[in-house]
């Protein structure tokens, strides 16, 4: 690594950028590969990054059809947290906490993970039944959660109204002390580089338009920039584009595509240094290192492809943190963002081969994506590098919405699904 003075340091800032190191190749892409992931996001490059570390298949290009990080990666709010009530979600977020837990170390890249606490609230008494149950699961499986009542919750976040007299009181909320939040662009820039380094070719600006496929088997996909490049296998991580993907190839995955809006204040003073979210107003609050208030709820009820903003949405999500934060109520707007979420009926990914031989789609993950990350891309990259589907990706298998066996986590765990 290069050490500077300040004089070193005050002329690379004002070079404009043209002798700054590039943290990753930009290369023109070769004709095959042994592996192609579609989607340069921070769950197609985690797969990449453990295709080559953990499972030596070097021989790996990511095709994304913008930048790097660029997609939901770039417009979440960056929560991380494993307290999900069913066994097979509880193992998979469990498995991206610990990777999370020592991400930074392993990437030689400070991703920022921050593990300040995630308080989910209950404000009616089928609420706190609700937590009841999931921190006894959570329990169970050796996920750290407790329950806490209103006056534990006020220890917490002094400055949140947990009166009696709100429209919806704090009643008690559940607590994983070692959930909080990660810096999303650090994330993607973190194994992006690493994945580099281990010889992965990171192709940016380039479309995937098709995949070509001879007798039930993909051999590989059809790019606007480089003609087809020939695969092994295919990896599809595109998030909210996974259905349209997915139709190049002939198939229909049960998933819709929603906008998901979050908004970011303007920067304050620190105020609160836990992330605190609320199912039944509907939102969720954290402070960044900046002093932003990072604030979210729910996805909109139509289906779309905008990554636009609109008033009634960002009005009902400043209404729901407005009824836990009175304080909050002269803290200005700085900026608004949409992103594509992809949603299944049970609110579940999917990570699970196709029916066109050496095809493997990963999506699904709605609004619960970003804290996943290392988890699916390790996972991911898992199946991709044997061929059979990892243990902890086997209950997500498309196949399910054919047998029934459900993972339902609608409404299970909190707003962020």
């Amino acid at each position: 690594m290069q050490h500077y003075s300040g004089f070193g340091l005050l002329k690379h800032a004002m070079s404009h950028h043209e002798n700054w190191q590039r943290v990753w190749r930009n290369p023109t892409p070769k004709k095959s590969y042994d592996v192609v992931i579609v989607g340069g996001g921070g769950h197609g490059l985690a797969t990449a990054y453990y295709l080559a570390k953990e499972f030596g298949i070097t021989n790996v290009a990511v095709i994304e059809k913008g930048y790097l990080g660029g997609g939901n990666t770039a417009r979440n709010t960056t929560i991380v947290r494993s307290n999900y009530l069913w066994d097979e979600s509880a193992f998979l977020y469990e498995h991206a906490m610990k990777l999370w837990e020592g991400l930074s170390q392993d990437l030689n890249y400070n991703v920022m993970f921050s593990q300040r606490g995630v308080l989910n609230l209950g404000h009616t008494l089928q609420d706190m039944r609700d937590i009841s149950r999931r921190v006894n699961a959570n329990r169970l499986n050796g996920i750290d959660g407790e329950m806490l009542d209103a006056q534990q919750v006020k220890e917490i976040v002094p400055d949140m109204d947990c009166s009696a007299n709100r429209r919806y009181p704090v009643m008690g909320a559940s607590w994983q002390p070692r959930g909080g939040v990660a810096r999303h662009d650090a994330v993607a820039w973190g194994f992006a580089r690493g994945a580099d380094a281990l010889g992965v070719d990171l192709i940016q600006q380039c479309a995937v338009e098709g995949f070509e496929i001879e007798d039930g088997t993909v051999t590989g996909v059809k790019t606007t920039q480089y003609g087809t490049i020939k695969a092994g296998k295919v990896g599809c991580v595109v998030a909210g584009n996974s259905g349209v993907l997915a139709d190049m190839a002939g198939l229909r995955l049960p998933l819709e595509s929603h906008p998901l809006q979050a908004l970011v204040s303007e920067p304050i003073k620190p105020i609160l240094d836990t992330v605190v979210m609320s199912n039944h107003v509907h939102g969720y609050v954290s402070q960044s290192d900046k002093g932003d208030l990072v604030i979210g709820a729910g996805i909109d009820g139509y289906n779309g492809y905008g990554q636009r903003g609109s008033y009634p949405t960002i009005e009902h999500t400043v209404s729901a943190i407005l009824e836990l934060f009175p304080i909050f109520s002269r803290v200005r707007m700085n900026r608004q963002w949409g992103g594509i979420v992809d949603t299944t009926p049970d609110a579940c990914p999917l990570i699970s081969k196709t029916e066109i031989e050496n095809l493997y789609f990963n999506c699904g993950w709605g609004t619960g994506g970003f804290k996943a990350t290392p988890g699916s891309g390790h996972v991911f990259a898992a199946s991709l590098a044997k061929g059979e589907m990892h243990e902890l990706a086997k209950p997500f298998s498309i196949d399910r919405f054919n047998t029934g066996a459900l993972i339902d986590e609608h409404g299970a765990a909190g707003v962020a699904h």
